[in-house]
Protein backbone atom coordinates (compact mmCIF):
# COMPACT_ATOMS: atom_id res chain seq x y z
CA UNK A 1 0.00 0.00 0.00
CA UNK A 2 3.16 2.23 0.95
CA UNK A 3 4.11 1.55 -2.96
CA UNK A 4 0.87 3.37 -3.98
CA UNK A 5 0.24 5.80 -2.02
CA UNK A 6 3.90 6.54 -3.02
CA UNK A 7 3.28 6.56 -6.51
CA UNK A 8 -0.17 8.44 -6.14
CA UNK A 9 1.27 11.59 -4.38
CA UNK A 10 4.68 12.23 -6.87
CA UNK A 11 1.94 11.42 -9.85
CA UNK A 12 -0.10 14.26 -8.07
CA UNK A 13 2.80 16.19 -7.64
CA UNK A 14 4.25 16.20 -11.25
CA UNK A 15 1.16 16.56 -12.85
CA UNK A 16 0.12 19.73 -10.90
CA UNK A 17 3.54 21.21 -10.49
CA UNK A 18 3.46 23.92 -13.31
CA UNK A 19 6.29 26.33 -14.03
CA UNK A 20 8.56 23.20 -12.27
CA UNK A 21 11.13 23.85 -9.84
CA UNK A 22 10.15 25.99 -6.68
CA UNK A 23 6.57 26.22 -8.13
CA UNK A 24 6.65 21.90 -7.06
CA UNK A 25 7.96 23.12 -3.41
CA UNK A 26 4.01 23.89 -2.26
CA UNK A 27 2.76 20.63 -3.58
CA UNK A 28 5.63 18.70 -2.19
CA UNK A 29 4.84 19.88 1.43
CA UNK A 30 1.32 19.73 0.87
CA UNK A 31 1.44 15.90 0.18
CA UNK A 32 4.83 14.43 2.08
CA UNK A 33 4.46 16.84 5.33
CA UNK A 34 0.97 17.58 5.75
CA UNK A 35 -0.56 14.65 3.82
CA UNK A 36 1.08 12.08 4.88
CA UNK A 37 3.93 13.47 7.35
CA UNK A 38 6.39 11.40 5.82
CA UNK A 39 8.48 14.44 7.01
CA UNK A 40 8.84 17.23 9.66
CA UNK A 41 9.13 20.68 8.56
CA UNK A 42 12.66 20.42 9.78
CA UNK A 43 13.28 17.04 7.53
CA UNK A 44 11.70 19.00 4.73
CA UNK A 45 13.60 22.41 5.07
CA UNK A 46 16.53 19.80 4.72
CA UNK A 47 15.33 17.64 1.87
CA UNK A 48 14.80 20.94 -0.53
CA UNK A 49 18.54 22.03 0.27
CA UNK A 50 19.59 18.86 -0.88
CA UNK A 51 17.39 18.63 -3.74
CA UNK A 52 18.75 22.47 -4.58
CA UNK A 53 22.14 21.30 -4.39
CA UNK A 54 22.03 17.97 -6.14
CA UNK A 55 21.80 18.11 -10.35
CA UNK A 56 18.10 17.34 -11.74
CA UNK A 57 14.58 18.99 -10.91
CA UNK A 58 13.62 19.27 -7.14
CA UNK A 59 10.61 17.24 -7.69
CA UNK A 60 12.68 14.59 -8.86
CA UNK A 61 14.96 14.53 -5.99
CA UNK A 62 12.59 14.97 -4.24
CA UNK A 63 11.05 11.58 -5.20
CA UNK A 64 13.87 9.98 -5.31
CA UNK A 65 14.94 10.73 -1.27
CA UNK A 66 11.43 10.28 0.13
CA UNK A 67 10.77 7.16 -1.83
CA UNK A 68 13.84 5.91 -0.48
CA UNK A 69 13.11 6.99 2.96
CA UNK A 70 9.43 5.61 3.19
CA UNK A 71 9.95 2.48 0.94
CA UNK A 72 13.39 1.50 0.53
CA UNK A 73 15.08 1.08 -3.17
CA UNK A 74 12.18 0.22 -4.39
CA UNK A 75 9.82 2.99 -3.08
CA UNK A 76 12.52 5.82 -4.48
CA UNK A 77 12.27 4.03 -8.06
CA UNK A 78 8.58 4.02 -7.55
CA UNK A 79 8.04 7.62 -6.54
CA UNK A 80 10.46 8.54 -9.05
CA UNK A 81 8.29 6.83 -11.69
CA UNK A 82 5.22 8.65 -10.30
CA UNK A 83 6.69 11.97 -10.78
CA UNK A 84 7.69 11.94 -13.97
CA UNK A 85 4.63 10.01 -15.75
CA UNK A 86 2.47 12.77 -16.08
CA UNK A 87 5.00 15.19 -17.34
CA UNK A 88 5.92 12.60 -19.73
CA UNK A 89 2.40 12.07 -21.32
CA UNK A 90 1.46 15.87 -20.68
CA UNK A 91 4.73 17.08 -22.62
CA UNK A 92 3.94 14.48 -25.26
CA UNK A 93 0.31 15.88 -26.12
CA UNK A 94 1.13 19.39 -25.65
CA UNK A 95 3.98 19.21 -28.10
CA UNK A 96 2.03 17.67 -30.78
CA UNK A 97 -1.11 19.90 -29.99
CA UNK A 98 1.82 22.92 -30.53
CA UNK A 99 2.95 21.92 -33.61
CA UNK A 100 -0.10 22.15 -34.76
CA UNK A 101 -2.09 25.07 -33.30
CA UNK A 102 0.88 27.11 -32.68
CA UNK A 103 -0.49 30.15 -34.79
CA UNK A 104 -3.77 30.67 -33.18
CA UNK A 105 -4.26 33.36 -31.31
CA UNK A 106 -6.55 31.41 -28.64
CA UNK A 107 -2.69 29.44 -28.06
CA UNK A 108 -0.74 32.45 -27.45
CA UNK A 109 -3.54 33.78 -25.47
CA UNK A 110 -3.45 30.76 -23.25
CA UNK A 111 0.96 31.25 -22.91
CA UNK A 112 0.19 34.19 -21.79
CA UNK A 113 -2.22 34.01 -19.32
CA UNK A 114 0.00 31.12 -17.91
CA UNK A 115 2.63 33.44 -16.96
CA UNK A 116 0.77 35.60 -13.78
CA UNK A 117 0.46 32.22 -12.23
CA UNK A 118 3.98 30.77 -12.30
CA UNK A 119 5.35 34.04 -11.17
CA UNK A 120 2.68 33.66 -8.43
CA UNK A 121 3.50 30.05 -7.73
CA UNK A 122 7.61 30.56 -7.70
CA UNK A 123 6.96 33.48 -5.28
CA UNK A 124 4.81 31.87 -2.73
CA UNK A 125 7.54 29.18 -2.97
CA UNK A 126 10.47 31.03 -2.65
CA UNK A 127 8.14 33.33 0.39
CA UNK A 128 7.74 29.76 2.40
CA UNK A 129 11.42 28.22 1.84
CA UNK A 130 12.40 31.89 3.26
CA UNK A 131 10.66 31.81 6.20
CA UNK A 132 11.53 28.42 6.95
CA UNK A 133 15.18 29.18 6.74
CA UNK A 134 14.51 32.42 9.21
CA UNK A 135 11.95 31.19 11.68
CA UNK A 136 11.69 27.28 11.47
CA UNK A 137 7.90 27.64 10.22
CA UNK A 138 5.50 28.23 7.67
CA UNK A 139 3.48 32.05 7.98
CA UNK A 140 0.38 30.76 9.91
CA UNK A 141 2.96 29.18 13.15
CA UNK A 142 4.99 31.96 12.64
CA UNK A 143 6.90 33.26 15.85
CA UNK A 144 9.15 36.81 16.45
CA UNK A 145 10.96 34.61 19.15
CA UNK A 146 12.01 32.00 16.86
CA UNK A 147 13.66 34.39 14.66
CA UNK A 148 17.18 33.02 13.62
CA UNK A 149 19.68 35.68 13.45
CA UNK A 150 22.90 33.05 11.63
CA UNK A 151 20.14 32.49 8.59
CA UNK A 152 19.31 36.01 8.52
CA UNK A 153 22.46 37.16 8.08
CA UNK A 154 24.15 34.37 5.69
CA UNK A 155 21.17 35.72 3.48
CA UNK A 156 21.95 39.02 3.74
CA UNK A 157 26.16 38.07 2.68
CA UNK A 158 24.90 36.11 0.31
CA UNK A 159 22.44 38.45 -1.80
CA UNK A 160 25.05 40.97 -1.37
CA UNK A 161 27.69 38.96 -2.88
CA UNK A 162 25.51 37.54 -5.54
CA UNK A 163 23.65 41.04 -6.46
CA UNK A 164 27.11 42.97 -6.25
CA UNK A 165 29.82 41.26 -7.53
CA UNK A 166 28.03 38.20 -9.24
CA UNK A 167 29.45 35.42 -7.73
CA UNK A 168 28.61 31.86 -9.09
CA UNK A 169 25.34 30.50 -7.28
CA UNK A 170 26.85 27.20 -6.68
CA UNK A 171 30.02 29.19 -4.65
CA UNK A 172 27.32 30.55 -2.60
CA UNK A 173 25.96 27.07 -1.85
CA UNK A 174 28.82 25.52 -0.92
CA UNK A 175 30.65 28.42 1.21
CA UNK A 176 26.87 28.97 3.00
CA UNK A 177 26.91 25.58 4.03
CA UNK A 178 30.51 25.35 4.88
CA UNK A 179 30.12 29.34 6.70
CA UNK A 180 27.00 28.23 8.21
CA UNK A 181 28.89 24.62 9.81
CA UNK A 182 31.76 27.21 11.25
CA UNK A 183 29.34 29.22 12.67
CA UNK A 184 27.57 26.42 14.58
CA UNK A 185 30.12 24.50 15.57
CA UNK A 186 32.27 27.15 16.77
CA UNK A 187 29.63 29.12 18.97
CA UNK A 188 27.62 25.54 20.02
CA UNK A 189 24.86 26.64 18.88
CA UNK A 190 22.01 23.92 18.14
CA UNK A 191 20.28 22.82 15.36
Amino acid sequence: MIYLNLFWSFFQIGLFSFGGGYAAVPLIQSQIVDGHGWLSMGQFADLITIAEMTPGPIAINSATFVGKQVGGMAGAVIATLGCVAPSFVVVLILSYLYVRYRNLKAMQGILTGLRPAIVAMIAGAGMSLFLLALFNSDLFALKLADFRVVEAGLFVLCLFLLRKFKVSPILIIFGSGIVGTLIYVALGIPQ
